[in-house]
């Protein structure tokens, strides 16, 4: 059975996302794989398969098809339940450099 509790790219993914804004993408829809491969340092098809896990439990919108924009749902992902495997993986912040999302 695959567990979230040690995937550290479907964090890093989930995170990137989750502080985005608007000025680390180009389109007004959100970003696209390829840019957000390069802002995580991680290949994109491993970006795909981590964008995929987190649209199944619907904390990222997408839009469009070719491409797709991706964009954090705020609204569902506060309403998922608070011991889910993916909410506890997102919200333990305790090896997180919050420099790398906000310029103080």
């Amino acid at each position: 059975m695959y567990t979230y509790e040690e995937d550290h790219d479907l964090k890093k993914v989930g995170l990137e996302l989750m502080f985005l804004t608007p000025e680390k993408y180009d389109h007004e829809d959100g970003i696209t794989a390829v840019e957000l491969s390069k802002l995580v340092d991680l290949p994109l098809d491993v970006v795909k398969k981590k964008l995929n896990i987190l649209k199944e439990k619907n904390i990222v919108r997408v839009k469009g098809n070719n491409p797709k924009y991706w964009l954090f749902d705020e609204y569902n992902f506060q309403r998922m339940d608070e011991d889910d495997e993916l909410f506890l993986l997102l919200c333990s912040f305790d090896d997180v450099d919050f420099d790398r999302y906000f310029s103080y």
